[in-house]
């Protein structure tokens, strides 16, 4: 496809986004064209094979003649960075999306998960929401820049990442480690927010400003092997599967941070009268139990962000039918407070457990670094909350994701790191959304996150 320049400079002195001003609908087309592509590029990881997308979204700006350099510890698995240059006199922005993908049960897809089918305005396939839409927001952005000639007062720089879906050692921890000074930023855009959207308009948008940090953790039962026609007291799966229901039904204690407090008073605001009432209620110390309760059973979301969480999620013993066998293991997904005082998580956790026969032992996973919050009193948080109003007449919110991201790094090295998202509905449902069976975007929601994307770094970088 020839590329050419569908906008519109406009010479008037005014503010940026009607000096630089888009036709959005000019760019469907293109916009789609290489969303669809990159989803055609299985990236699953385990083996990612990143380089792949990476050297498609190396062409397209290429092209266009936008500085290009991939950085790869591993040959397949390489992280693209490209810059536009600003004046200097502020420090760069970075924009970030993570080429790889989780893998698909294919079975389970009800079409091919890399054949971005599209139907009724919706795109289908994996990586249509984790986080293909960031990576093609933030080509867009850099084309359009070159395209309008926009003069910048700070670099914006393009990070496509690999290894984001748990191997961060190819991906953004090699960035961090060896090559720093090709993505050093003041702020930074990635993944980790959403646009909520409730009959058809957007009622906030959440910014996530922190995330919690995964610390997962094995439970390793031991015990005598032996016939299984003779029950043993000592029994491995006996025991394991004991510790593994205390530890699930573990309520941890519930704690609010400056993130979620802030979240919930802003989410107050919004709301309609009993849920505000309920959100209030969850920052007084005399009523929050209650509340907590309630979000136990009924808002899961909110009770995440409260507390370090501990969900079970492997289990594995036993190799034959008839044999008793001498060791059981499973695995315990936790996701703990930024704050999380860890050996004391775990002692505590040995107490729920309460049984000699559990091995407690810390896993071996590719760790995000715990930091203090980005702040929402600076240029780059008023600029997505000006951008929220104006385009969805909807207050910014900040956030604490439960999940994990490479904004982790970022933060860690004094990055101020936000979290956008497309337009994603307040009920979604079990299928569809990020690491799901038939994860999909809608093609509006694909166009704003672009959009939204755009109208931010304007507000951020232009001179």
């Amino acid at each position: 496809m020839k590329r050419v320049a569908l906008l519109v400079l406009l010479a008037l002195p005014a503010a940026a986004q009607e000096r630089y001003s888009v036709d959005w609908a000019k760019l469907h087309s293109e916009i789609l064209a290489d969303f669809t592509a990159l989803l055609k590029i299985d990236t699953s990881n385990p083996p990612g094979n990143e380089t792949r997308a990476a050297e498609y979204i190396q062409k397209v700006l290429t092209d266009e003649g936008i500085p290009v350099r991939l950085f790869a510890l591993d040959p397949a698995r390489a992280n693209l960075v490209a810059r536009i240059k600003g004046n200097g006199s502020k420090k760069p922005l970075l924009l970030m999306g993570h080429t790889d993908v989780v893998g698909v049960q294919r079975d389970h897809w009800s079409m091919d998960p890399f054949a971005a089918v599209r139907k009724d305005g919706i795109i289908y396939g994996r990586g249509s929401v984790d986080d293909k839409p960031h990576v093609v927001a933030g080509m867009m952005v850099m084309l359009l820049l070159n395209r309008l000639h926009v003069k910048l007062d700070r670099d914006v720089i393009l990070l496509a990442e690999a290894g984001e879906e748990g191997t961060t050692s190819v991906g953004i921890d090699y960035m961090v480690k060896h090559h720093w000074p090709e993505i050093e930023a003041e702020y930074a855009l990635a993944e980790g927010g959403a646009a909520v959207e409730e009959n058809g308009k957007v009622q906030d948008v959440l910014i996530s400003v922190t995330e919690k940090v995964p610390r997962g953790i094995r439970l390793v039962a031991h015990g005598p092997s032996g016939h299984a026609s003779r029950p043993l007291p000592q029994n491995a799966v006996t025991h394991l599967a004991a510790a593994v229901a205390r530890a699930g039904a573990w309520q941890t204690p519930m704690r609010l941070n400056t993130a979620t407090r802030a979240y919930f008073e802003r989410l107050a605001a919004i709301s309609p009268p009993a849920d505000a009432a309920r959100y209030r209620a969850i920052l007084d110390p005399a009523r929050a139990a209650a509340v907590d309760r309630y979000f136990r059973d009924h808002e899961p979301g909110h009770y995440s962000i409260l507390r370090t969480s501990v969900v079970p999620t492997i289990l594995k013993a036993g190799f034959r039918t008839n044999v008793i066998p001498s060791e059981g293991e499973a695995y315990l997904d936790v996701r703990a407070l930024p704050d999380e005082d860890m050996p004391r998580f775990l002692e505590n956790l040995r107490r729920v457990i309460s049984d000699p026969a559990i091995e407690i032992v810390p896993a071996q996973t590719s760790e995000r670094p715990a930091a203090p919050p980005s702040s929402t009193e600076n240029e780059m948080f008023h600029a997505l909350e000006k951008v929220s109003r104006r385009m969805f007449s909807a207050p910014a919110i900040p956030t604490m994701l439960t999940g994990a991201t490479d904004g982790a790094q970022l933060r860690a090295r004094g990055v101020q790191a936000y979290g956008t998202g497309p337009i994603t509905p307040a009920n979604e449902g079990p299928l569809g959304g990020a690491h799901s069976d038939d994860e999909n975007i809608s093609i509006r929601a694909l166009e704003k996150l672009v959009e939204f994307t755009w109208n931010t770094v304007l507000e951020v970088a232009t001179e």
